[in-house]
């Protein structure tokens, strides 16, 4: 099996919306599939420029504990960035971005870390995108801010590999820390620093 990194951002349960709404501002402007209307749990509907499985059929989540999709994005060239597109074929758009994709993104409606919250997981589809998600700072940066602006509680960028994750974003701060080290000595010790989710509902971005 390759590499499979990807960042996961967690979240109260009420902004999953809003931060879908806003990795749908990333895709590339000439949508390639039809919208593909999301229901969450709740009842809210969003529709999304992506596809599910590779399908464009209408998803139900009121139901269900997670949302599977299949993204591309586009993100402003860095040197890592413009290295990829050169070597793999997409080049730069002409506003000098990169589109980058399958991006595969998990919705866990409970995440695996702490039921109270939710977590929106942006993973690479290969080992070379995996590399270039290791390499590129503005990738960093674009899933970062993207836990800032749906007030997420925290971001990591996880090598799924058994390396430490790396602690981007916590508790509406940046941060550069792994898990395993003396701070964070395991993920439980991350997990208590966050704030009590309350209800789930919806929290302003700080």
């Amino acid at each position: 099996m390759g590499l499979v990194y990807g960042y996961d951002i967690y979240l109260r349960p009420g902004n999953v919306a809003g931060a879908l709404a806003r990795l749908a501002e990333l895709a590339p402007p000439a949508r390639t599939v039809p919208p593909l209307e999301v229901t969450l749990p709740g009842g809210d509907r969003i529709v999304l420029p992506f596809t599910s499985r590779f399908e464009s059929e209408p998803v139900d989540c009121s139901t269900s504990g997670t949302l599977e999709l299949d993204t591309s994005l586009m993100f402003d060239a860095d040197d890592a960035l413009r290295a990829y597109a050169q070597e793999n074929g997409p080049g730069l758009a002409a506003d000098g971005r990169v589109q980058i994709g399958y991006v595969y993104v998990t919705v866990r409606f409970v995440s695996l870390l702490h039921p109270g919250y939710a977590s929106v997981e942006c993973w690479a589809a290969t080992s070379r995108m995996s590399r270039l998600f290791a390499r590129s700072a503005t990738i960093g940066n674009v899933f970062t801010d993207l836990a800032a602006a749906s007030a997420g509680v925290c971001c990591l960028f996880d090598t799924g590999d058994g390396a430490p994750e790396q602690v981007c974003w916590l508790n509406g701060e940046t941060t550069d820390t792994t898990i395993g080290g003396p701070r964070f000595p395991d993920q439980q010790a991350l997990v208590a620093t966050w704030p009590d989710p309350g209800t789930g509902g919806v929290v302003a971005p700080r």
